[in-house]
């Protein structure tokens, strides 16, 4: 996506059409092209805004949703499956540790092969379009054996682990720079898809609360990484857990499962991070198995509305563990809660994906919270080869739900509808990519096929050839538009109207009061409109009979500017600008070519 501003326009409403509140016209020139290289892409960076307390990704507002996997508990053949899994259940992130005893078996010597291979693993989730949030340690927890640590440590009997303790400083440090020059051409700055770096694991749960040791890691982590890579903490949301976990320079993050009080535990983060986003970086979807003790189940209905109170608040969330895998060999870690507690072969973890890989039932009650709201879906592939004469790209039998917006190379090729056009003819070269936007247009609410799936539920194929590894993005374009964008976003100035999906900006100003008012949309096709992050709904002036939106009185601002943004999906006209109007225009319906009447 690319953004551009340009300035706008006001001109008087027509006078057979007086708006209520004499409020004018508003032309509004095209800010952001959807799936544009108009203009040259900015830099890559993810960061914090602490002004609108979320994530900025290439300085547009961000929200992850996130799932753990362990490399480490899954074997390489089946890295991709899983992987693929995630992705198709709407995550846009994993969340990956890194354990050092996994990797360093004996003092310097080091193992990077085979299923130990972190940088394939980490190439595979971007060859599928998947970011990454990265867990180093040198600590992980994770049930893992010792921790993470190696047990040659021990070989110092008075070493102090976790601690400032030279000795054991001096092992960390040696690991890091193995480890980390590794992985700093796969930050996002740098081209890769780690958005982010932990730096130790719920440290403010260990009693040496050792503020020496944290800062020694983030030197050595700012040193090794650079300056502009996200660093961050993640404790419990205890006041003496988050008191000795934090620091500053390090964003603080925290941990919490289903059946809590989601608003009460966030305002324990916000007692250490007063802005910025909130985040859950260890949702528990259920839990591990203790030898002797009964299989730890938490419920899919509980998890799932767990997660849905976390998402209404705005905030990233990863869950813990999204697959959980298997304790190969003698990697299995323990517990100790007043007895010494070992953990089984299995850590399945009650996960969404189990311990084989099959989706279970708290995998598609997940996947229906994620989809909740989320309006448009893209989907995203390549053509195998090139097509000089035009070949038919083919939809079958309701697998379209509702609309597909196709781009090929990035130009507008046509729309294929439920019950409706079904191919289109394009060509291109092998290698292009193939974009189709998804519109939910709701979902069957009556009769008996209620049970009414949205998206791509089948192959698409080129001249009876199914197409194949295509990318999920669901778009969260609400939560964005809340959180200012595009508005807030650098544009390249545009004033032609476009075919395909667009994103058009402006802002206006309510003269005196803000009454209730209707906005028409001459010479628009279809969309969606916002008033000051407000989704008053679709319009579909070709389709009609509506051929206004209501607009609430209560969502305009008074003394200060109105943000608009309209996502056109069809094509805007070549001066593309809003009415106004004081009452709601309706037509005689179905016609592709109607004039508007009262």
């Amino acid at each position: 996506m690319v953004v551009s501003t340009s300035s706008f326009v006001l001109c008087p409403g027509p006078a057979e059409h007086p708006a209520r509140m004499g409020l004018p016209a508003l032309a509004l020139l095209l800010a952001v092209r959807l799936l544009s290289t108009q203009a040259s892409p900015s830099p890559r960076s993810f960061q914090v805004d602490y002004e609108r307390n979320c994530f900025l990704k290439d300085g547009v507002p961000f929200r992850y949703i996130s799932g753990s996997i362990h490399y480490a508990r899954v074997p390489r053949p089946a890295w991709r499956d899983r992987l693929l899994k995630m992705h198709m259940s709407g995550l846009s992130t994993v969340q990956v540790y890194v354990p050092w005893n996994y990797h360093e078996t004996l003092p310097g010597v080091y193992d990077f092969a085979g299923n130990r291979d972190v940088e394939a693993f980490l190439d595979l989730t971007a060859e599928l379009g998947l970011l990454v949030i990265l867990w180093p340690g040198p600590y992980i927890c994770a049930e893992w054996e010792m921790g993470g640590l190696p047990a040659w440590l021990l070989w110092k009997p008075d070493i102090i682990l976790r601690s400032s303790d030279p000795a054991y400083l001096a092992a960390v440090d040696s690991w890091l720079h193995v480890l980390l020059p590794k992985i700093k051409p796969h930050l996002y700055q740098h081209g890769g898809n780690i958005i982010s770096v932990q730096v130790e694991n719920e440290y403010g749960s260990y009693y040496a609360c050792d503020y020496g040791y944290l800062r020694h890691l983030l030197g050595s982590f700012r040193a090794l990484l650079g300056s502009e890579v996200l660093l961050f903490t993640t404790d419990s949301t205890g006041a003496e857990e988050l008191r000795c976990g934090t620091l500053q320079g390090l964003y603080t993050t925290i941990d919490f499962g289903p059946g809590s009080n989601v608003t009460e535990l966030f305002d324990a983060q916000r007692r250490v991070e007063p802005k910025g986003p909130l985040v859950n970086s260890e949702y528990y979807t259920g839990w591990l198995d203790y030898w002797g003790e009964a299989h730890a189940s938490t419920s899919a209905a509980w998890v799932a509305q767990g997660l849905e109170d976390i998402l209404q608040l705005g905030a990233s969330v990863n869950m813990y563990m999204f697959h959980g895998g298997t304790n190969f060999a003698y990697w299995s870690g323990a517990d100790y809660k007043d007895q010494y507690k070992p953990v089984t072969t299995s850590y399945d973890y009650d996960a969404p994906l189990s311990e084989a890989g099959d989706p279970t039932e708290k995998l598609f009650a997940i996947r229906m919270v994620i989809s909740k709201a989320h309006g448009f879906v893209l989907y995203r592939t390549q053509l195998p080869r090139d097509i000089l004469d035009p070949a038919t790209l083919t939809a079958p039998p309701h697998s379209i739900c509702d609309r597909g917006y196709v781009m090929l190379h990035k130009e507008y090729q046509g729309m294929l509808e439920r019950d409706g056009q079904m191919t289109l003819r394009v060509t291109g070269k092998a290698g292009d990519t193939l974009d189709m936007l998804l519109e939910n247009m709701g979902r069957i609410s009556f009769g008996a096929n209620v049970s009414d799936f949205k998206g791509l539920l089948g192959n698409i194929s080129l001249d009876s050839i199914p197409l194949n590894n295509w990318l999920i993005y669901p778009l969260a374009i609400d939560t964005a538009v809340q959180q200012g964008w595009p508005h807030a976003a650098m544009p390249k100035s545009s004033s032609r109207g476009r075919a395909g999906p667009a994103f058009y900006t402006g802002t206006f100003e309510t003269p005196g009061i803000a009454w209730d008012t209707f906005v028409k949309f001459p010479g628009w096709s279809k969309g969606q409109l916002w008033i000051n992050g407000f989704n008053l709904g679709r319009y579909w002036t070709h389709r009609g009979p509506q051929q206004t939106l209501f607009v609430p009185g209560s969502v305009l601002h008074v003394g200060c500017p109105n943000n608009i943004t309209v996502l056109e999906l069809e094509g805007a006209p070549l001066t593309p600008l809003l009415l106004f109007l004081d009452r709601p225009l309706f037509n005689r319906t179905l016609s592709h070519s109607i004039s508007a009447t009262e």
